[in-house]
């Protein structure tokens, strides 16, 4: 028996399966080096989209070069990315969540905008086998800015937009999900 009437949930990594752990590590390292939080927040963010890292068009050396340029931060660059790594804490409520809506017959998939980090903390920890299928901005050189890529994950699982969940901690997100038909949650801690 179904407990619901959705053939599909998709949940975004970062906020949402887990603590938001880029904003948080660049926010303690903005921190650690005396610098507003926001304003090297808001740098990281444009260097991981502009470098096309998050597509998978860079690299990580092409964004931690951005990243500096940018912000004028010098440091070690593996030390910075396994700091943000390790704030990535997986939420267990999220995980048995999708592992019950799998009992009951439900796809379950991450959608997220994501670089290769995802693959290196899913090697860590094993979130990815509490669902379906991984949809990576980094692996499909496509991100929840376009709606082709919600789309795309629709067509991927076979399922319609309208019996389909989207859980996301951005609004942006969860309105052009919606736009296209499917239900969307903002979730918020």
């Amino acid at each position: 028996m179904r407990p619901c009437d959705l053939d599909a949930v998709l949940f975004d990594f970062g906020g949402v399966i887990a603590e938001e752990g880029f904003a948080q590590g660049v926010q303690a390292l903005a921190s650690a080096h005396g610098r507003d939080p926001r304003e090297i927040w808001t740098a990281g963010l444009n260097a991981v989209w502009d470098s096309g890292y998050v597509f998978g068009k860079g690299t990580e050396a092409d964004f931690w070069t951005l990243f500096k340029a940018r912000t004028g931060l010098e440091g070690d660059e593996a030390a910075w990315r396994e700091d943000i790594l390790a704030r990535f804490v997986v939420r267990p409520w999220m995980l048995a969540l999708a592992d019950e809506l799998r009992r009951a017959g439900v796809v379950t998939a991450i959608l997220s905008d994501q670089t290769d980090w995802l693959a290196r903390m899913d090697a860590r920890l094993g979130f990815s086998r509490h669902f379906d299928q991984v949809f990576n901005s980094f692996d499909h050189a496509m991100s929840k800015r376009d709606p082709a890529f919600f789309r795309f994950a629709l067509e991927r699982l076979g399922v319609a937009a309208p019996r389909t969940l989207f859980i996301d901690d951005n609004l942006g997100n969860v309105e052009r999900a919606r736009a296209l038909g499917l239900h969307g949650v903002l979730y918020q801690d």
